[in-house]
């Protein structure tokens, strides 16, 4: 592939490609994404478009002679016929109108090279607009291993742009295509014409022209395997039953909540023990008084608390993150599709649904693949429902004091299966609101019908997830050091001021501004079996829910030392009966979502309305869930 070749598609005016920008662009997934992580490595930055939540990945390639290449990973599109926010943003980022963006140097299209029918097509749309390009085609190893033959030379003669093969999950899968580019950069890349006022998107009739041409090009260039490839059929068999399939999926999600419990003990013991030398060194080195307390209580015990569930939250995105890279998420998505459609909701809503386990705004954001606006609403509002990875400090805190440690049979973990049932509450609260949705609210709208590709089985990239682990990771710590650490320091003012009068016999937090609002709050909260101290706690928990048991451990006075978990345990159970215990895991399951997740479903929707609408309806559902859950157990005896 020469560099000749593209300016001869955008013009011939040359700039100089110092550090050449190069967007990829692709259809969902053709491992366009894994291009982008063997391209850039950790040299990358995660962000948001400005004024929208769609994911903004930029990354960085040095070459071999030594320049800096600038690589944009768009969001997938079949077509500039854009349906959905992700298509409207790949498409207006090629054509120069995003705000804030500017338009690419050259477009690297990423097909899969087992499956290139409608990548061809997609190439055939961009090379209308005048950009430099070229096809990568991804997977290579693949299409081999099938007998698939691909006549390069053929498809780029056809196609009028270069063609490079890669291999994105492999070492050195990547190293021809990174050579090229460095060519293309020494030689300057066109500057693209200005894209006509008057381009619109191709309409229906416009699509199926340019999938014949595609289509005879694939027929050109591409010779098919003389046998059939069959692995993937014969583990759909399995996976797709309406049956075996159900229990593959059932067991995957069972396996995934255990694990949740099983796994994290030891990092989260060691993030326990670290927190707890470094309160013990502060309380060695400082005098008794307001100063240590705030350093050892309201600052190191408050994230401290908070932070030693960072293990239970990576391992829920490591299941997802695989899941995904195996393909095994669509498969979900088309076993759950006839549960979803009975209950008002859209098939590809499974998969916004799952990644709510772990945070509900990308949970949110990932609603962009649902191409219907009622679809795509009536998930973001159901969306929060899921058990986010919020909820797990408030879950572990009140399993731990209230149910036994014990194993069942077959080693089943009790504790575990009890959250397992609080997961399993959420997803049917959320298939029972958006029934009621689709029933009552948007009766008269037809559903859009469910149309998924399904991807072929890939073995899981480990830098690909060991990325999206280490995003993760700092999205939760700067989470700790922006929103939890401020909060922190509220509650402590709230729970430690005014001190206690001279010859005060009560503890110090009775005199305090949080028990002030705790009583103010207890005429509302008394009817659901609510006492003051969780009066306060849930004030802050509406920045950040996992903040609340931080809130707890000050309100009833625990220090910040190695028995601080253990103690607000046990203090909780002293203080609480058993119903209000489950009462508040009832209020947790629906209670109104975080202050970030309000926001992100108002920058979704467009409108603070659908915001105020998920708080309403959710403060409701939990206020209606904590008063039958906690009256049932008080007449069953457990008040």
């Amino acid at each position: 592939m020469s560099a000749s070749v593209l300016h001869d598609i955008g013009g011939t005016a040359l700039r100089s490609a110092a550090a050449l920008r190069v967007a990829l662009v692709g259809n969902p997934n053709c491992g366009k994404t894994a291009l982008f992580n063997a391209l850039t490595g950790s040299n990358q930055r995660v962000a948001n478009y400005p004024g929208v939540t769609v994911e903004r990945k930029e990354g960085q390639v040095l070459t071999a002679s030594g320049r800096t290449l600038r690589v944009l990973d768009l969001p997938g599109t079949y077509s500039l016929r854009a349906r959905s926010p992700d298509e409207e943003i790949t498409r207006d980022v090629v054509l120069g109108r995003h705000r804030g963006e500017a338009r690419p140097a050259l477009l690297l299209c990423v097909g899969d090279a087992s499956n290139l029918r409608l990548s061809l097509r997609l190439v055939l749309e961009l090379r209308a607009l005048g950009l430099p390009m070229a096809l990568v085609l991804n997977m290579m190893d693949i299409a081999r291993h099938r007998g698939i033959g691909i006549d390069t030379a053929a498809l780029a003669r056809e196609l009028g742009v270069p063609v490079v093969e890669a291999v994105a999950v492999r070492r050195g899968g990547v190293r021809d295509l990174v050579a090229r580019l460095d060519a293309i950069a020494a030689e300057g890349v066109a500057e693209p014409a200005p894209v006509r006022a008057a381009w619109a998107a191709p309409g229906a009739a416009g699509i199926r022209a340019l999938q014949r041409e595609a289509d005879r090009i694939l027929a050109a260039a591409v010779t098919p395997p003389a046998r059939p490839h069959t692995a993937t059929a014969r583990i759909d068999d399995v996976l797709l039953h309406p049956v075996a399939g159900m229990v593959v999926l059932l067991a995957v999600l069972f396996l995934m909540f255990q694990a949740v419990f099983t796994w994290a003990e030891l990092p989260m013991e060691a993030i326990k023990a670290g927190f707890d030398l470094l309160g013990e060194a502060i309380a060695a080195v400082l005098p008794e008084g307001l100063l240590r307390s705030f350093i050892q209580d309201g600052l190191i015990g408050g994230v401290g608390a908070v932070l030693v569930f960072l293990p239970q939250i990576l391992i829920l995105f490591l299941f997802i993150l695989v899941l995904e890279d195996l393909g095994y998420m669509a498969r979900a998505a088309f076993l759950m599709d006839r549960i979803m459609g009975g209950a008002g909701l859209h098939g590809r809503a499974f998969i916004p649904l799952l990644s709510s386990f772990a945070c509900a705004i990308p949970g949110i954001m990932a609603t962009r693949v649902i191409d219907g606006r009622r679809d795509r609403l009536a998930t973001i509002l159901v969306a929060p429902l899921m058990t986010c990875s919020a909820r797990i400090p408030v879950y572990t805190l009140i399993i731990g004091a209230f149910v036994p440690a014990r194993r069942l049979a077959g080693g089943v973990q009790l504790q575990g299966l009890v959250m397992f049932a609080l997961y399993a509450v959420g997803i049917a609260s959320a298939l029972g609101v958006s029934f009621v949705l689709r029933r009552v609210v948007w009766r008269r709208d037809r559903p859009e019908p469910f149309m998924l590709e399904l991807p072929d089985y890939k073995h899981p990239r480990v830098q690909s997830v060991a990325l999206g682990l280490l995003q993760r990771t700092r999205i939760f710590l700067r989470r700790a050091g922006t929103t939890i650490l401020a909060m922190m320091v509220v509650i402590w003012c709230l729970a430690s001021l005014p001190r206690p009068p001279e010859g005060a016999s009560e503890p110090a937090i009775t005199y305090s501004f949080a028990a002030a609002i705790g009583h103010f709050l207890e005429p509302v909260f008394a009817p659901i079996g609510f006492n003051w101290q969780i009066n306060v706690a849930l004030i802050p928990g509406m920045a950040a829910r996992e903040v609340a048991v931080a809130a707890l451990g000050t309100v009833y006075s625990i220090s910040a030392n190695s028995d601080a978990d253990a103690a607000l345990g046990a203090a909780l159970a002293h203080s609480w009966s058993l119903a209000t215990a489950l009462a508040l895991l009832a209020w947790y399951i629906f209670s109104p979502q975080c202050v970030s997740t309000l926001v992100t479903i108002r920058r979704e929707t467009g409108a603070w309305a659908w915001a105020g609408v998920a708080f309403a309806y959710m403060l409701a559902l939990a206020y209606g869930a904590a008063f039958v859950t906690f009256h049932t157990a008080v007449l069953f005896g457990l008040g």
